[in-house]
């Protein structure tokens, strides 16, 4: 059975208030990224997920969810809101702001803090930036309530997370942030997502 709006609403909420891990890395810059919950009159409520374009410096070509690095003077949520604005023209007000969840170091130099949000609208009413989008995915609860697959490598103890979706194979830090949520806001689970690792391409 699908999570309701309620439902995503008073996980995300009590999460971040008594359970939310928070990462002490200085030597990391930080980063937010963007889980909004987009209800689409034609698909129902779902998360906005991107493919990056193939020009970016940083991850090109990667599974994304909006966000970017945290600008000097801002703060996680400010960052998040500005990032979606950024990419897909989503302007969303503090008010659609749930909560955050844990947040995830990665092999590239970051902390990045995901912040979940909602929103009502057409996902074909939104203007993604050709500079940073090459497409723009709404997967469905439904959708994305999907068992994880594990894999182990030589490079590190940690087993590498994967997510089958859109007919691909998303990994962390995405598949990471995505899996906390569904477990968070879908089945009001506690489960830590910082123990799982990227895979060697995607250290860089």
């Amino acid at each position: 059975m699908t999570a309701t709006h309620e439902d995503i609403v008073a996980r995300v909420t009590a999460h971040d208030r008594d359970d939310r891990v928070v990462a002490d890395r200085p030597d990391l810059r930080a980063a937010a990224v963007a889980v909004v919950v987009l209800d689409d009159p034609q698909r129902g409520p779902g998360v906005l997920l991107t493919r990056r374009t193939s020009r970016l410096r940083d991850h090109p070509g990667q599974f994304a969810l909006p966000g970017g690095s945290v600008d000097p003077g801002e703060d996680v949520v400010t960052a998040a809101r500005r990032e979606l604005d950024e990419e897909l023209g989503l302007r969303l007000p503090q008010a659609a702001v749930l909560g955050l969840l844990d947040d995830y170091p990665t092999r590239s130099g970051f902390v990045i803090t995901p912040v979940v949000m909602t929103a009502a609208g057409a996902v074909a009413d939104l203007t993604p930036s050709p500079d940073e989008v090459a497409r723009l995915y709404h997967v469905t609860l439904d959708e994305l309530d999907v068992e994880p697959r594990y894999l182990t490598i030589e490079e590190s103890p940690r087993p590498v997370v994967q997510l089958p979706l859109l007919g691909h194979r998303i990994h962390a830090p995405t598949a990471a942030v995505l899996l906390q949520f569904r477990e968070v806001a879908l089945h009001g689970r506690s489960t830590r997502v910082d123990g799982l690792e990227q895979p060697v391409f995607a250290w860089r």
